[in-house]
């Protein structure tokens, strides 16, 4: 409660202080009649009268937090904020659907992400696995109201085949995109190995005409070497006689 007992100079009696919706509300209850101090039974019945007021202004409070609650975790379309569906791109190139949770975690202080797989666990099932991470990092009780609420938005299968639907539409041209990329390519691979493959084999021809070039030019050169020895031989010969 938030009743408080005053006894100043100015004011003796009970004050009744609560903050609702960002708004001060309080009430005074005078313990002073005719000037003089009320003591006893009707001491107590002012008392009763100031925790009555409390109690009417604590449901008001407990409402507006819930609201305010309420409007932090839902949009105004009731889905959940920070549960999100998307259409997940595999590795393989396979796009599956899951739900994906991205929040701030009162838990651990900082942005937490997950995702889970409508397809291994179902849609009751990922949602349920999705909710339980959101209220283990917003500190919710399951034994809170809000956690029912938030169990009830699970969004339908219809309302989620429509956005596999949209979602997967452009997927397939992408991968339309990439596989005519891909073709293309090897396309050009092809074309190119003939060109390589030719222009290899004349670079081997010119490099074996040159080797062979070199060898009849090494060959007339050792003739004529021999040719030039012989006369110098016959030469010397002839000197001698």
């Amino acid at each position: 409660m938030s009743v408080e007992l005053l006894d100043t100079t100015r004011f003796h009696g009970f004050r009744v202080r609560r903050q609702i919706a960002g708004k001060t509300y309080q009430e005074y209850f005078s313990l002073k009649e005719n000037g003089k101090r009320l003591r006893g039974a009707a001491k107590a019945a002012v008392k009763q009268q100031a925790e009555e007021r409390d109690a009417v202004l604590e449901k008001l409070q407990s409402k507006a937090k819930e609201e305010a609650a309420k409007t932090a975790l839902f949009d105004k379309d009731g889905k959940v904020r920070g549960i999100l569906f998307r259409m997940k791109t595999e590795k393989s190139g396979t796009r599956t659907p899951v739900f994906q949770i991205g929040i701030m975690s009162s838990k651990v202080g900082k942005i937490v992400n997950t995702t889970v797989s409508i397809n291994l666990h179902g849609l009751e099932g990922a949602w349920q696995k999705a909710v339980d991470f959101y209220v283990d990092h917003k500190n919710i009780s399951k034994r809170s109201k809000t956690y029912k609420d938030l169990i009830a938005a699970q969004p339908s299968k219809a309302a989620l085949d429509s956005m596999k639907k949209d979602r997967g539409a452009v997927a397939p041209k992408k991968a339309a995109k990439k596989a005519a990329s891909k073709k293309a390519a090897a396309k050009k691979v092809v074309a190119e190995k003939p060109a390589a493959k030719k222009a290899a084999t004349k670079k081997a021809a010119t490099r074996k005409a040159a080797t062979r070039k070199a060898a009849t030019k090494k060959a007339a050169g050792k003739a004529v070497a021999k040719k030039t020895a012989g006369k110098t031989a016959k030469k010397a010969a002839k000197a001698k006689k």
